[in-house]
């Protein structure tokens, strides 16, 4: 019985120290899936705290089950994206786990924006999902189908880790 009461002790202390977003010098790993038209793919973010409520980072999508009838290749399925993101958990005051962070990005396709959460259960481990629309495409003539694969909305769902 002390063993299970002490491991339970453990437990919420863990969780109840866990928190989403630290501000400066924080650092934030995701990786997961990619959901969208024409293909799903794979999806991996660093975010890096400046300041109390502001990250910069990278995110970078590849997208791998392109549907039979789009011819693309790695230039078309790849991209990369520098982000800038308000990190606003704190402000929303909802639970110190979870962070709401809406932002901007700078990609090889096109300049975007993007609305995540994140929620961890322990202090190194979490969720997130994240939608990503592109507000201004870099070519703005008719795109073909394999251009469209990183010119549109697409939603990201995966695991977010603390470094």
């Amino acid at each position: 019985m002390k063993k299970l009461i002490l491991l339970s002790a453990l437990f919420a202390f863990t969780l109840g120290n866990s928190q989403a977003f630290k501000g400066k010098d924080d650092s934030k790993f995701q990786v997961g899936a990619n959901f969208q038209s024409g293909g799903t793919g794979l999806n991996a973010s660093y975010d890096y705290g400046i300041g109390e409520n502001i990250s910069l980072g990278l995110s970078s999508t590849y997208v791998l089950g392109v549907d039979n009838d789009i011819d693309a290749d790695f230039t078309d399925r790849f991209d990369l994206r520098a982000r800038f993101n308000a990190n606003i958990g704190n402000v929303l005051a909802i639970d110190e786990n979870f962070d709401f962070y809406p932002g901007l990005s700078f990609g090889l396709k096109n300049f975007g924006g993007h609305l995540g959460a994140r929620y961890f259960f322990t202090d190194g481990f979490g969720i997130y999902t994240e939608a990503n629309v592109p507000l201004a495409k870099y070519n703005t003539d008719d795109l073909t189908p394999a251009e469209e694969l990183n010119n549109q909305f697409t939603i990201s769902i995966g695991a977010s880790f603390n470094l």
